[in-house]
């Protein structure tokens, strides 16, 4: 399993305990995999065996010495930052004392990416002051104090303030108030790190600092967006987590508004996380913090990449981008229907309410601005994206090659290509398929549960599902129901896309989660995930907390600094208990009693007692109350179904809603082939695999469509 990979404290664990009774050196790469190592340098660990004298050491890279960055270093260690690497295959090899020697070989990477995630899309647009077509750029320092006023103000060392004031971290050291603010660019788009540093004795990654603890929080931010230029890292200068000693890190690509796509937000996070090991040395643990889309990037990266994260804090929350485009594709259809009067069949009319239980939401207004904002922004493919010219977008007229603005062809290595029988006549056209959809109406019975309540009239019913159909890969309005197409649907699960949770549960989670705003930031949706963890652990998830407050939205405005300090006390106890048993095990059982649900006094949330839980908090109301229109259509809580199972269409099924015969002759035409069996698992619905690359070589030339695991990473082996 690749549970602890991108963890460098459970690197340097392995390492110290695989290396006790060596008769060779051990080499360890402390800041990544060896095979995924970028921007030409490593910071790196070498075991001596017992009795050598680290004088007598000799490192080369390649042909060349490095012996030089290596020496025992105040951490006790043999420590060197090795710099230089060319881009691919680098074997650097230890000798000592006899000839008796090891290797371990490098995969290094260009600092502009790509890392695992293929083929970088094009085009794509710089920052002004980048140097080359792969936005790179020196990084830029800046020193900040904490003063007096309580507010942060530019330090500038050769003439340092009065005003700084002093700090004490969770380690019980009080320094001062000093942050270090880093600000450079990898994988083609701006990463910051902020840390306390004093720039008159600033921190190596082996010293033994007074400033870091060695954890680190990851910050991100909202929304959900496939710009194709160079933005900005989400805000690092968290004071809750600064002053008590943390590092914090963020990414341009880890904001979903700026760049939704699962593998490269992944992978700006491994190349950052590097980036702060070589800074600073190996972390602890990493926390993660995030609202509306910056949940969905923890929580779809933890379970797609296990080790990038430690302990999550998602709020506002939506468990992943995919399973929710089925809800957005929806509503895109039952607008199409029900804003159009003169599509309703003869003798049908809708009240508002009436689209309100088809739709699951009483108000119409969440599905019109979900899906004018979102399914316009991500699924239509020539309706322009930034950092695309005009003249280069796709026309389906004019320009049929042109850049498709999607966010299925923005992730084309995860889902890859239609097959060439779905082609449409553009992409018989130009020669290769558009990237797949996978997304679905075939089966849905639109309206069910408000038919079955007697909220609408079979009349309605078999008219709306007469005429929502579907649409074609361009987006335009069809009568048939559309099909998700293949290979897409089995990768969006393969990839994690669709999170199924399946790699959570070694993961601590505090869910923070406030009363419907309106917005569609629907509650529903914290219950959904966590239905999810219980249905891949066969029981009540105890990694997963949910805090429900009264605040719309966010529960409560001290949530995301309290669950930051709760999940770190979690994290802090697992991290002591050294009993030889699972993850999974200590996450479960090493639990503070004091952090458990909240859940406010709000109509349709309640806390109840379960032996063995403590307070659960149970709201079937609010389940019921905002939904998807799939939900509405008989799907669970998991709205994890993207394509569902198909079943006889049978007239007793209804019982004892009756229609008449015309009316059940014209649901036959529209359900040929049967409709959803909730009841069983999705068609090619399946846990994540953990750790897919989706290039064949360093360069990242030649792109595995739908990925593949990256295997075991490269160890240290015994020179023959």
């Amino acid at each position: 399993m690749m549970r602890a990979v991108g963890v460098a404290i459970l690197a340097a664990l392995v390492f110290a305990s695989g290396a006790q009774a060596a008769q060779v050196p051990v080499v360890k790469v402390l800041s990544s995999r060896a095979d995924l190592v970028s921007a030409g340098d490593a910071l790196v660990a070498v075991k001596l065996p017992k009795g050598s004298d680290p004088s007598d050491l000799t490192v080369h890279a390649g042909k060349r010495d490095v012996t030089g960055a290596f020496a025992l270093r105040p951490n006790g260690r043999v420590e060197g930052l090795v710099k230089g690497l060319g881009v691919g295959r680098n074997v650097l090899t230890a000798r000592v004392a006899g000839g008796r020697g090891a290797r371990i070989v490098l995969t290094n990477h260009s600092n502009g990416g790509p890392l695992f995630s293929g083929p970088q899309v094009q085009p794509w647009v710089c920052q002004d002051t980048a140097k080359d077509r792969k936005c790179n750029e020196p990084a830029e320092v800046e020193y900040q104090y904490k003063s007096a006023a309580g507010e942060f103000l530019p330090y500038n060392p050769k003439s340092p303030p009065s005003d700084v004031t002093t700090t004490k971290t969770d380690q019980g050291k009080t320094v001062p108030y000093i942050v270090r603010r880093e600000t450079g660019y990898q994988d083609r788009d701006q990463y910051a790190i902020a840390a306390l540093d004093d720039p008159a004795h600033p921190t190596a990654p082996w010293s033994r600092n007074a400033h870091w603890n060695h954890k680190l929080l990851i910050t991100h931010g909202a929304s959900c967006g496939i710009e194709r230029e160079a933005g900005s890292a989400p805000d690092v200068m968290a004071d809750d987590a600064l002053s008590r000693g943390f590092a914090v890190m963020s990414t341009a690509l880890d904001n979903a508004g700026h760049n939704c796509n699962i593998v490269t937000q992944a992978e700006s996070l491994a190349m950052a996380k590097e980036r702060v090991v070589e800074l600073f040395g190996p972390i602890r643990y990493t926390i993660a913090r995030g609202c509306s889309g910056g949940s969905l990037t923890q929580q779809q990266v933890a379970n797609a990449y296990p080790g990038i994260y430690q302990g999550l804090t998602p709020q506002c929350s939506f468990p992943d981008g995919w399973s929710t485009g089925q809800q957005l594709s929806a509503y895109h259809l039952t607008r199409l229907y029900f804003e159009n009067p003169s599509k309703w069949g003869l003798g049908v009319a809708w009240t508002p309410d009436q689209i309100a239980e088809v739709e699951g939401h009483p108000n119409h207004v969440n599905a019109a601005i979900f899906d004018s904002i979102y399914w316009t922004d991500l699924g239509v493919p020539d309706d322009g994206c930034t950092g695309v010219p005009a003249e280069q977008t796709y026309n389906p007229t004019s320009n049929p090659g042109g850049v498709r603005c999607t966010l299925a062809d923005y992730m084309i290595n995860v889902l890859g290509p239609r097959r060439r029988s779905d082609w449409s006549a553009n992409e018989q056209k130009i020669g290769h398929g558009f990237a797949g959809l996978p997304l679905d109406d075939v089966g849905v019975q639109f309206g069910l549960r408000a038919l079955r309540q007697g909220r609408i009239t079979p009349a309605q019913f078999v008219d709306l599902n007469e005429k929502i159909g579907g649409v074609t890969v361009d987006i335009r309005p069809v009568q048939r129901r559309f099909r998700a197409n293949q290979p897409a649907l089995q990768n969006a699960y393969r990839s994690g896309a669709i999170n199924e949770g399946n790699n959570l549960a070694g993961v601590p989670i505090i869910d923070l989660r406030g009363p419907d705003p309106g917005a569609f930031h629907d509650a529903y949706r914290t219950w959904t995930m966590r239905a999810r963890l219980e249905r891949h652990q066969g029981h009540f998830p105890k990694n997963h907390v949910i805090w429900f407050g009264h605040v719309a939205l966010v529960g409560d405005a001290n949530y995301a600094s309290e669950a930051f300090l709760a999940v770190d006390r979690w994290l802090a106890r697992v991290e002591k208990d050294k009993r030889p048993i699972s993850r999974e095990r200590k996450v479960a059982e090493d639990r503070p009693e004091d952090i458990q649900d909240r859940c406010s006094q709000i109509p349709g949330v309640e806390a109840v007692d379960v032996p063995g839980l403590g307070q659960v908090c149970k709201q079937e109301q609010v389940q019921t109350r905002y939904a998807t229109p799939a939900m509405v259509a008989g799907e669970g809580i998991r709205t994890d179904t993207n394509k569902c199972r198909l079943k006889r269409l049978l007239r007793t099924d209804y019982y004892p809603v009756e229609f008449s015969d015309d009316q059940w002759s014209r649901l036959k035409n529209v359900f040929p082939t049967g409709v959803c069996n909730w009841a069983r698992s999705g068609v090619s619905q399946r846990g994540a695999i953990p750790w897919l690359t989706y290039q064949k070589d360093a360069r990242g030339k030649h792109v595995i469509y739908g990925g593949r695991p990256l295997g075991k990473a490269p160890r240290s082996r015994a020179l023959k």
